[in-house]
């Protein structure tokens, strides 16, 4: 079962990574058509919620996939609303969320291994 969740993970956070830097080709390659416009950055946060599903599945605290998923997150979020001009209405409000949840999840980390 462990290996089967390992190479699970490793996959989840390959295709994740894949998404992340050409999803256009992956696009290309699982469903045989480019992606475009929107798309482009739909299937970034997708593959970054595959390396943190991936990260979460890897030995160790799976707190740290949802820390990973929650900051480049609101990283790629602000960086698609500052540098591509992307401008939902909830766009800056998700941005300080998944930053905010991400940094709540690091300080109690850090307050559960004071007590500890």
């Amino acid at each position: 079962m462990k290996k089967v969740l390992n190479f699970a993970a490793v996959a989840e956070a390959a295709t994740g990574m894949a998404l992340l830097i050409v999803p256009s080709l992956v696009g290309q390659l699982l469903l045989g058509e480019d992606l475009t416009g929107i798309a482009v950055p739909v299937a970034r946060v997708a593959g970054i919620a595959l390396i943190g599903l991936g990260i979460a599945c890897w030995p160790g605290p799976p707190r740290s996939g949802m820390v990973t998923y929650l900051a480049l997150s609101a990283l790629y979020l602000a960086y698609a609303g500052t540098f591509d001009h992307l401008s939902g209405l909830l766009l800056w409000p998700a941005v300080a969320l998944h930053a905010v949840v991400a940094l709540l999840l690091l300080w109690t980390r850090r307050e559960t291994s004071r007590s500890s």
